[in-house]
């Protein structure tokens, strides 16, 4: 039984371990006979969160805060079952999301 395309999509806050972790997914599939697209780096998502320090007093004090989400995505073409089973043996680093469709 063959697939024909496997496609993985990561999210993290830290673009190293996604790196890292789009690095061992690449490194899994080619090993096991696969041809891989990818990773193809998607736009950050931003988040901006802005909070006064003083509620009552100053107003033009404020601090700034954000959250980035990070996201990649990879194509693994001509997948075999070799393939799905290298990924799902596979140890990612924590505070990757991974989602996968098939």
């Amino acid at each position: 039984m063959s697939t024909d395309r496997i496609r993985v999509r990561l999210k993290s806050y830290d673009h190293r371990i996604i790196d890292e972790a789009a690095a061992k997914i690449i490194e899994a599939a080619v090993t096991s006979g696969a041809r891989v697209v990818g990773p193809v780096p998607l736009p950050t998502k931003r988040r901006l969160f802005v909070v006064t320090t003083s509620p009552h007093t100053d107003k033009d004090a404020r601090e700034h805060f954000e959250v980035t989400v990070h996201k990649r995505l990879i194509d693994i073409i001509g997948a075999n079952l070799r393939v799905i089973d290298s990924l799902q043996h596979l140890e990612l680093p924590a505070g990757v999301d991974v989602e996968i469709k098939m």
